[in-house]
């Protein structure tokens, strides 16, 4: 589904023409051809944006984090109890691993996906530690961001990187309502 996902963002974003670009020019062992319900390396997807950064002159870290913020909208459309179940930004990510994950999983039981470690140091501050075995700390961003924009709140995030791309501390902050 985040193959599928990605190449209809581009598409829609840039062009189909373009989608056809990246994938001639990218050495992909699935021939760039992807179902919603497959498995691919992650090789592929890094490949795919490092060519769609080439056309574009748009940095691969900033494509990745639109994509994850696009990536949200799709997987709430997809699954639409997610957040019917959950009031708020801090409610939501903190059922990441505990509840929307395990469903993930059920769906696509091949699926590797990433760790979040929760902390709630003071009122209105949520710590996300994220670690996986890929480099995509900057989708776990844009999908935080993709989460915040959805809700409408006044959050603020800072993030620590840990690891190249593979950790990373989220700090999330409500800010202040003048």
């Amino acid at each position: 589904m985040v193959f599928t996902s990605f190449l209809e963002m581009v598409e829609n974003k840039f062009s189909l023409h373009i989608v056809d670009q990246i994938i001639e020019n990218s050495d992909l062992p699935s021939g760039g051809s992807y179902t919603s319900v497959g498995t691919y390396g992650h090789h592929e997807m890094i490949q795919l944006v490092v060519q769609l950064s080439q056309r574009t002159n748009i940095p691969v870290a900033d494509l990745v984090r639109t994509f994850g913020e696009y990536l949200f909208t799709q997987l709430i459309e997809l699954h639409p109890q997610f957040i019917q179940e959950n009031s708020s930004v801090f409610s939501f990510l903190q059922k990441v691993d505990s509840y929307i994950h395990v469903e993930v999983r059920k769906l696509y039981p091949g699926a590797e996906l990433p760790a979040f470690e929760y902390e709630t140091p003071v009122p209105g501050t949520l710590i996300m530690s994220y670690r996986s075995s890929r480099p995509f700390a900057d989708l776990a961003e844009g999908l935080i961001n993709g989460c915040i924009q959805y809700y409408g709140e006044n959050i603020n995030m800072v993030r620590e990187n840990l690891d190249e791309g593979t950790a990373a501390r989220f700090i999330l902050t409500e800010a202040e309502v003048k």
